[in-house]
Parts: C-alpha cells; sequence; structure tokens
C-alpha cells in the first residue's frame, strides 16, 4: 500500500500544471524554512559558519531559496518514472564541459570517476545520456538502496531508464571496479557526513569526515577524476556541467582536491550555493556526541590538508561557548579544563562567558579565542542572551549549577547544552547531561576532577595541562619580597581566621615586610589587621586594586599565606608558593589545583574534609609553615599537603 500510494502521487505530480507545482514547491520550502523552528536555525546556521562575511539578509536569501529547492527535487524524484523521454530531454541540457568531458573519453578512453556532491537536482544526473553525445560510455553509479525490498526495486528501475546503472552498496564494489577496469564512467557521491568511517578534513574550513571512496578508486585506476553539479535555470530545468578534479592522484590528494572544489564552487555561483541542501547537517559527525571534544574518524587527513594549504594550525570554525561559575576561585580552577579543550579540539572556536571583573585575567591566560561578559542583572539581562542566538554557537558547556545559567544558554539558541545533573536536581533545559554516579562523592574529589569526568564523558582525551600559569623564575622577585596575606573572605566569614591572629602572625616574623590583599569589603578586616604596623612593613592594598593590577602584585610576593577564597586560586596558579588556611571548609574539594608549591594548614583534630573552627589553628604553626616554604624554584614540598595543626600528614586528592 505504501509504494502505491508513491507510485499514486508521482503519477500525479508528473501530470500536474508546471505553474501549479513551482507554487507548491515554493510554499512548502517556505513552510520549512520559515515555520520550523529547528531547521531554520540549521539553515542559518550552517550558512553563518561557512560564510561568515556574508550579512544575515544574504544568508536568510540563499536559505530560503535552498529550501525550495529541496522541495523541487523531492517533487521531480516523485515525477521520473511518470516522466516520458521527450519531456525529460526538455528538464535537462548538458553544458559544453560535460559534452568535451564525453568526447574526449571517447577518443581518450580511459577509467573515469564523477563524483556528485549534495545538490538539489540530482536526479537529473541519471538522464545524461539523452544530451550527451552518442555513444553513451558505460556508466555505473554507486547508490545506498532503500530499506523496503519493493521501492527500493521501483525507484532503482526508475532511474536506469536512460542507460545508467545502480550499482547497491550493499552488494559492495566489485561491479564498480569493473567497469573502472573497462574504462567506464561510475559515479560516487562524496559525503562530508562519513562518520567514524570517513576521513578527517574540513570543508568551509570546518572539520568533517569525508568518505575516501572516489580517492581510493582513483588512486587504485589513476582514473580521471570529475565534479559533477546540476545548475538550475528555472523550475525543472537543469544544466548538467563537470570540471575536472585537480589533485596529485592519490587517495588523500583525490580527498582533499574534491573538498576544496566544492568550497570554490560554492563560493563562486550563488544560484549553486542555493542548491546546496544546508537544511542537512553536513558537519555533524564532529558535533555530535559523544565525541563532541574529541576529533576522530577512521583516518586523519587534516596535517595534510594544512600542509597543502600552509596552515600553521586548523582554522577555528567550530563555536564552543562555556559558561564559567560566578566566583573567583572556581573560574581559575577551570583553566587547566579551557587547557585541554584547546588541545582536544584545535578546530573549536572556544568563546568564554564570565564575569566582566574575570575577563582581563582571561585574556592573560589566553584559554579562550572569545570573551563575552555577562551583563549587568536588570530587566534586560536575558534579552542579551536571546540577542546571542545570531552568534550561532553549536555548544554551551555549563560549568554552572544553575536554572538560570541553564535559561542563557536555552535562549542563545545552542542546539547542545552540556550539563552535569545530580541525582534529584534535573535540569530540564539541557539537551546533553553528564549524570553523576551515585557513588561519586564530591566531598572526597576535586571540583577539577568532577568537570574533568564532565568532558571525558563527552570525548575529551587530552590531559589537564596544570603547570602554572607565570614562569617565576623568568622575573625576579623584588628584594626583599613581600608576604602577601588575604585576610579577608568576602562570602563567608566563617572562612576568616582571626584579626588577632594575623596580627600575631606578623609579629613572630620581624625580619618580614606584608601586603595585605582583598576587596573593598574585606578593607576594615585589614585596616584592623594593618593598625599600629609601621606602613613600609605592613601594606594595606585590600580594595586598591583592579585584577591585573592584584595579579602583579601577586606576582612579586614570596609566600601568600590566605584564607580560603579566590585569591588563593589566583595566586596558585601564578605559582606563588601558598600557605592555604582551611577550617570549616574541605580543602579536598577545593583545594588548589595548579602544580605550585602549597602547604594546606588545618586545626588540630580537623578531618581533612574540613568542619573545625579556623580560630583553633593557631598563629605558631601557621609561621613554622611560612618559615619552611621556599619562595618558588628548586625544592618544593609535595604539593597541596594538607596539613593538621599537630602536625599529621595526609596527601591531598589530586584532580
Amino acid at each position: 500500500m505504501q509504494l502505491l500510494g508513491i507510485k499514486t502521487l508521482g503519477w500525479v505530480v508528473a501530470h500536474a500544471p508546471e505553474p501549479l507545482l513551482r507554487a507548491f514547491a515554493a510554499f512548502l520550502g517556505d513552510v520549512i524554512f520559515f515555520l520550523l523552528p529547528r531547521r531554520h536555525r540549521l539553515v542559518l546556521s550552517n550558512l553563518h559558519h561557512a560564510f561568515p562575511e556574508k550579512p544575515a539578509a544574504w544568508h536568510g536569501a540563499i536559505g530560503r531559496e535552498s529550501c525550495r529547492r529541496l522541495i523541487e527535487t523531492g517533487l521531480l524524484s516523485l515525477a521520473t518514472p511518470f516522466i516520458p523521454e521527450r519531456r525529460a530531454s526538455t528538464i535537462i541540457t548538458a553544458s559544453p564541459e560535460l559534452i568535451t568531458a564525453v568526447t574526449t573519453h571517447h577518443a581518450e578512453a580511459a577509467p573515469t570517476l564523477i563524483c556528485s556532491p549534495h545538490l538539489a537536482y540530482w536526479e537529473a544526473q541519471t538522464w545524461m545520456s539523452l544530451v550527451v553525445p552518442a555513444p553513451f560510455p558505460e556508466f555505473g553509479t554507486i547508490f545506498r538502496p532503500l530499506d523496503n525490498p519493493a521501492a527500493d526495486e521501483f525507484v532503482k528501475a526508475s532511474r536506469e531508464r536512460f542507460g545508467i546503472r545502480l550499482l547497491s552498496r550493499k552488494e559492495g564494489f566489485a561491479e564498480a571496479l569493473k567497469i573502472l577496469r573497462r574504462k567506464g564512467f561510475v559515479g560516487v557521491l562524496f559525503d562530508q557526513n562519513a562518520g567514524m568511517q570517513g576521513a578527517l578534513t574540513t570543508l568551509f574550513s570546518r572539520v568533517c569526515s569525508t568518505t575516501e571512496l572516489p580517492g581510493l578508486m582513483a588512486e587504485k585506476f589513476d582514473a580521471r577524476v570529475y565534479g559533477i553539479f546540476p545548475r538550475r535555470r528555472g523550475f525543472w530545468r537543469v544544466e548538467v556541467s563537470v570540471q575536472r578534479i585537480s589533485s596529485d592522484g592519490t587517495s588523500n590528494g583525490v580527498t582533499i582536491a574534491l573538498n576544496r572544489w566544492l568550497e570554490d564552487l560554492l563560493r563562486s555561483d550563488d544560484n549553486l550555493c542555493a542548491s546546496w541542501l544546508w537544511a542537512h547537517d553536513r558537519w555533524r559527525n564532529q558535533d555530535m556526541p559523544p565525541r563532541r571534544f574529541r576529533l576522530e574518524a577512521k583516518r586523519n587527513l587534516l596535517a595534510a590538508e594544512f600542509a597543502a594549504r600552509r596552515l600553521a594550525q586548523p582554522p577555528r570554525r567550530t563555536r564552543i561557548w562555556i559558561r564559567l561559575p560566578n566566583w573567583l576561585g572556581d573560574v581559575v580552577m577551570a583553566l587547566p579544563l579551557l587547557r585541554a579543550l584547546r588541545i582536544g579540539r584545535p578546530d573549536a572556536e572556544i568563546t568564554v562567558v564570565a564575569r566582566a571583573a574575570f575577563l582581563p585575567l582571561l585574556e592573560m591566560c589566553n584559554v579562550a579565542d572569545r570573551l563575552q561578559a555577562l551583563p549587568p542583572r536588570g530587566p534586560g539581562y536575558f534579552a542579551h542572551f536571546r540577542k546571542m542566538r545570531a552568534e550561532y554557537p553549536d555548544v554551551w558547556v555549563l560549568l554552572t549549577n544553575s536554572f538560570r545559567g541553564d535559561l542563557e544558554a536555552w535562549l542563545a539558541g545552542a542546539p547542545q547544552r552540556f550539563g552535569i545533573v545530580r541525582p534529584g536536581k534535573p535540569r530540564p533545559l539541557l539537551s546533553h547531561v553528564y549524570r553523576l554516579p551515585r557513588d561519586f562523592d564530591e566531598g572526597e574529589r576535586h571540583q577539577l576532577e568532577l568537570w574533568q569526568n564532565l568532558f571525558q564523558h563527552f570525548g575529551l582525551v587530552a590531559p589537564l595541562d596544570r603547570t602554572s600559569l607565570a614562569d617565576r623564575s623568568a622575573k625576579p622577585l623584588p628584594s626583599p619580597a613581600p608576604i602577601g596575606l588575604i585576610c579577608g573572605s568576602e562570602n563567608t566569614p566563617e572562612k576568616r581566621w582571626p584579626v588577632a591572629h594575623w596580627r600575631t602572625l606578623i609579629e613572630s616574623l620581624p625580619d618580614d615586610s606584608f601586603v595585605l590583599f582583598g576587596t573593598a569589603l574585606d578593607a576594615g578586616i585589614t585596616a584592623q589587621v594593618a593598625a599600629g604596623f609601621p606602613p613600609e612593613r605592613v601594606h594595606d592594598r585590600a580594595g586598591r586594586t583592579d585584577l591585573p593590577a592584584y595579579v602583579r602584585e601577586l606576582q612579586n610576593c614570596r609566600v601568600l599565606v590566605t584564607n580560603d577564597t579566590g585569591g588563593l586560586h589566583l595566586a596558585n596558579a601564578l605559582g606563588v608558593p601558598l600557605v592555604a588556611l582551611f577550617g570549616p571548609t574541605n580543602p579536598i574539594r577545593t583545594g588548589p589545583a595548579f602544580d605550585s608549591p602549597a602547604v594546606i594548614l588545618q586545626p588540630t583534630g580537623c578531618p581533612p574534609t574540613g568542619g573545625r573552627r579556623l580560630a583553633d589553628l593557631s598563629p605558631t604553626t601557621v609561621a613554622k609553615a611560612v618559615q619552611n616554604l621556599p619562595a618558588g624554584g628548586g625544592d618544593k614540598p609535595a604539593n597541596n599537603t594538607i596539613v593538621t595543626g599537630n602536625s599529621q600528614l595526609a596527601p591531598h586528592s589530586q584532580p
């Protein structure tokens, strides 16, 4: 019954008035383009990635016309079995290039590959014998059969009416190889969505997986290679043309050259560009989980392609956006992950979304191609993310855990939104989730390890780089170098070591000078700590530095003594030796993440996961740790060592 319905519909289309078909194709194409939101966005996203220099109006016009031509092609496919030869001869014409190619073959018989991209009116290519000089050469084209045997036989018979044989991929390529040995023509679809069976190359500078079949056949038989393309001249009017593909004849060379030819063809001709099926996701293989953060296929031709194009690195066209947390410490802890992502996806344009105050640090770290500041909270906050839709992010990774962050990504139109889902806490706006295993104890694991698991779940294989952001040996410290102190903790008073303890620490190190750091909200605390000390010995800088100045002044410290706060992680990332004071909070989860000298102190009897009053940590213990910690370079203690007040040692869990 299904086949009967297809035949009936095909007969109706073949006998319908052409003006009616033209109007119907335009209407249905507009329905796809304007009324199917996901397809509409895919079309515009593909065009925006391929032609970022073109205006939005051009993207819209090409995308709309492409959807219309998709319907025109579908109608022609339905009608093909019922279109008589005389009418078919009015639909198709041959370009001079096609006639020359066939004539040359008559004079100089040679195995020939005719490679077809995904352009509209592909059906007309099986009618070439009607418009080229006789005799028509032996021609077989490889196709993917339908799952329904009856429907497949019907389609095969209709496409073979004019002398081109269809060769099923399911039956292998033996017959195609025989035709090439007999110096005939073999037609092959070359696809940029070949999955794990393809070879990594690029199309419009964006990594894709391209079928190697044409290249393998061309190399084996030293075959001529042509690209074929139907050029639309009007509704159901098409001129079929070919171009000889120039390459070195190797499989790799032909595979790369075909994509370059197609790219040049579409760039140079808006008419052909509108016939490309932009509603299909040609780059899907490298954009879909579980391999989103990994470049892989059967073979990798990227190095050869970049060498041929004299590129030092791959163009960055896949758009990965990372939403960072709102606290400085969390932002710093995420930096090794961003470094790994850069290695794992060198083809990605990485955009980091973070609070405006953190952007100078992120720019210094060089972990992203673009930085996007979060807008101020207020009525226009979510409208800001809605406007980001025009930038067509491919994926949005959320290192936040809030509904607000998820809504930001959804409003920005990212088709893939990645995040962590904990038991009992659904996140319905995410499209792809890493579900936290029930046996994963967050209290016993570092935050960075959790984020690493998220990225590895979706294919990241690059190791984390936890080396410090700055080389302390490259720039000598001032003499004498001060000891830095972070006495406050803006968000949690319980994490603050008492003012009296800070003053006792300063008094117990009479030969040292100190710099007090903090935000404007910490200035009251630092004023109490500094009171009565000479300013040349205790210099209060709380609230007087922006982030770049904060970085510079931290780097000048020989040691930093700090509460559990964002400055701890910043100094650790900069390679500044740390004495980090933990009491109620958990250093295993949020301790230093970089491979820089660090000693973590806790009160006597405090579990490694925290839970004791910080006031119980004595200044004497802290002073001894400061005196024993080198200023950087040379020998250093085991990284991230947790030391309790009674000098019991335990290794800190490494992220």
